[in-house]
């Protein structure tokens, strides 16, 4: 399968180090996982935020629900490509889809839901201004 890649999609590179492999020298699949977040991560330094920036405004985002399928293993010392795009955005929550790829073969895919909260109150709140209707502007 051939990858494209809409400029709407953040692509974040990563390379597989033994610690994020079996005895087998495959990817443990939690760590595709730990992978993806690293890209939300960074999708969100582009836009100018940080997650310490976030607590400091008391805002704290979750992992409310994700969905993965995994197709192929990755091995150690593969260079992966891991991306994020909003798909989707509510007042309170965002959908990222993203895949893992080595080369052109997509290794993994989910769909991952973040929910916006107050982080004193640990209750749904509205994205800052600067994220509000991102998806729509992506």
């Amino acid at each position: 399968m051939s990858r494209a890649a809409p400029a709407d999609v953040f692509s974040l590179p990563v390379r597989v180090y033994i610690e994020d492999t079996d005895a087998g020298g495959i990817v443990y699949y939690v760590n595709y996982l730990k992978f993806m977040e690293r890209a939300r991560s960074e999708w969100l330094r582009e836009r100018g935020f940080t997650q310490a920036s976030l607590l400091a405004e008391q805002i704290q985002l979750v992992v409310y629900r994700l969905d993965c399928y995994y197709a192929r293993p990755a091995r150690l010392d593969d260079a992966l490509t891991v991306t994020a795009g909003v798909a989707a955005q509510s007042r309170c929550r965002m959908t990222f889809a993203q895949e893992v790829w080595h080369e052109d073969t997509r290794l993994c895919r989910a769909n991952v839901e973040i929910a916006c909260l107050d982080a004193r109150r640990l209750r749904p709140r509205a994205w800052p201004q600067a994220l509000a209707g991102i998806a729509q502007a992506t």
